[in-house]
């Protein structure tokens, strides 16, 4: 199987802002099952995977002892058949994992942590339900309530995080997903990342017309900005 082979788009060799508190590198797995409308790494989510699994195992053999960490991100990097063959390559050369999901796909995730082969996840909260067909063109929302409850019940450290375009999402919207996470148990920060227009979107977005004013957010858990 081709994407099982050949399982990522690209690689960010290094960077200090993806993993907390860790030098990291980036694999980006091709493909994704939704298409948020600000998503702006459409070649990733539609395109092939450019870079081999040897290919991979072979970068991290050079970057022992130069980097701490390895984030999994995407598209959708718990689709892939890659998944968990290149985590436990990635976790048995010594580095911490750092997996980046939309929580679509707990039976990878859980199996993945079942087998301690993941060491902190950034679960996007895209949307809530009845915004989240409309921003992410899928009907997955209860797939990702399912990962938040499950990763709730562990002591594995994982991050909320939600982009917001201000046309898509307002602080009212804001304010509702925070008070859901806090029902549902949440207690850590809760980030909201800036929309970056590129210029290329699924949703063919530009700057947003409306304003948004984090002031306004309603919010018993910290909330903390990326990019705003």
């Amino acid at each position: 199987m081709k994407d099982a082979d050949f399982p990522l788009y690209s690689l960010t060799p290094f960077t200090t802002l993806d993993y907390p508190d860790k030098t990291a590198c980036i694999a980006w797995f091709a493909g994704c099952n939704i298409r948020c409308a600000y998503c702006y790494n459409v070649p990733i989510v539609t395109g092939a995977g450019q870079i081999s699994r040897a290919e991979f195992i072979n970068f991290l053999d050079k970057r022992k002892g130069k980097l701490s960490g390895v984030v999994f991100s995407g598209g959708e990097c718990t689709l892939s058949p890659a998944f968990l063959p290149l985590a436990r390559e990635v976790k048995s050369r010594g580095f911490s994992l750092k997996v980046d999901t939309n929580g679509s796909n707990l039976t990878a995730l859980g199996q993945a942590i079942s087998l301690n082969l993941i060491d902190y996840i950034a679960l996007d909260f895209k949307a809530p339900k009845e915004k989240f067909l409309k921003v992410t063109g899928s009907n997955l929302y209860k797939n990702f309530l399912q990962t938040l409850e499950f990763l709730l019940q562990t002591d594995l450290k994982f991050e909320v995080r939600t982009t917001v375009h201000a046309d898509l999402l307002s602080e009212k919207d804001i304010s509702e997903m925070s008070e859901l996470l806090y029902e549902l148990g949440y207690r850590g920060d809760y980030f909201l990342q800036k929309f970056f227009n590129t210029g290329e979107n699924f949703g063919n977005l530009g700057d947003p017309k409306n304003s948004f004013d984090p002031d306004k957010i309603t919010s018993k858990l910290p909330i903390r900005l990326r990019n705003f």
